[in-house]
């Protein structure tokens, strides 16, 4: 299930906080006999994360499935740019597992002991969460959640957020139940900073330091009617390790004409190198601009667990 971006709620008597965590989501079966781990899109992204092994000694001789997030941190603080040295290798070396540590951050069940969870409320379902006690437990935690009505705790969490550059906070309306694919507007994303899922469409060829590499990429989104909109395009925020790593996942996907479905100026068209409008990145960025362009986009890291289609042009 997916949560609606928002605002905080004003009947804050029926929702609860969480820290939102910048990482990326996994469900796991956790069963006596193993734990099988799916990404976002339903992947089996159980060999990406050994660490998850761990989880069938902390509910020994019982059948869960959790929902939560993969995080890798830096100096206490979650690392987007660091998990993906991660996220997109299927059978990470021993040595990087231990360069790079996960921890899986659980903040539902829904599924216990032959028992489906879906229907039953939020705060039900957290409870039965607490009681498996993962909290802490080697690579694992379920952090607590707040009562959205205690203003002052609120007002801490946010400033908190905002005071150690974390991507902010999820409210979950009390009663909520569980409705896997759906994006639903009783969990709500509070976000510090504006961040947005973009397809890779092509590049511009890189000067420089970056010669023989791309300077820039063209980014798009596709609109209600399904046609692929130019969004801007983004050339910071790339550590060099990404440079070449995404070069080379462009490479192959190299073809002759341009994947819009629009005309794009013709100094962005010059050079342009075209590709098929199959991989998926996130930039933070600004605002958007009255034509309809992100703002000063920064690269945050490819996305494997997004599918292009769900990607949508929505400038506000």
């Amino acid at each position: 299930m997916l949560a609606a971006t928002g605002d905080l709620p004003e009947d804050a008597d029926r929702w609860c906080l969480e820290l939102k965590w910048d990482g990326v989501r996994v469900v796991c079966h956790v069963t006596p006999h193993g734990v099988r781990a799916a990404g976002r899109r339903g992947a089996d992204v159980t060999g990406r994360y050994p660490e998850l092994s761990g989880l069938v000694d902390l509910v020994p001789g019982r059948e869960a499935v959790l929902d939560g997030e993969v995080v890798a941190f830096r100096h206490g603080r979650p690392s987007f740019e660091r998990l993906q040295r991660r996220m997109h290798l299927d059978r990470p070396d021993p040595r990087l597992v231990r360069q790079v540590p996960v921890r899986y951050v659980v903040f539902d069940v829904l599924y216990l002991d032959g028992r489906p969870l879906y229907d039953l409320p939020y705060l039900q379902r957290r409870q039965l969460l607490e009681e498996l006690d993962l909290a802490g437990a080697g690579p694992f935690e379920a952090p607590p959640h707040l009562h959205a009505a205690d203003t002052d705790q609120v007002k801490e969490l946010v400033e908190y957020t905002w005071e150690q550059r974390l991507e902010g906070v999820v409210a979950k309306r009390v009663d909520s139940p569980y409705r896997p694919g759906r994006r639903v507007d009783f969990w709500r994303k509070v976000k510090n900073f504006q961040t947005r899922d973009v397809i890779i469409c092509g590049w511009k060829p890189g000067r420089g330091r970056r010669e023989g590499g791309f300077g820039s990429l063209l980014l798009g989104a596709y609109d209600d009617g399904g046609a692929l909109r130019f969004t801007g395009q983004v050339g910071t925020g790339f550590t060099d390790r990404a440079l070449e790593d995404i070069y080379e996942r462009l490479w192959p996907l190299r073809c002759l004409t341009s994947p819009y479905d629009e005309l794009l100026p013709r100094e962005l068209a010059r050079d342009a190198q075209w590709v098929e409008p199959v991989l998926v990145g996130e930039v933070a960025y600004g605002v958007w601009t009255r034509e309809g362009h992100l703002r000063a986009p920064s690269w945050r890291g490819l996305r494997d667990d997004k599918d292009p289609r769900e990607v949508t042009y929505e400038p506000r």
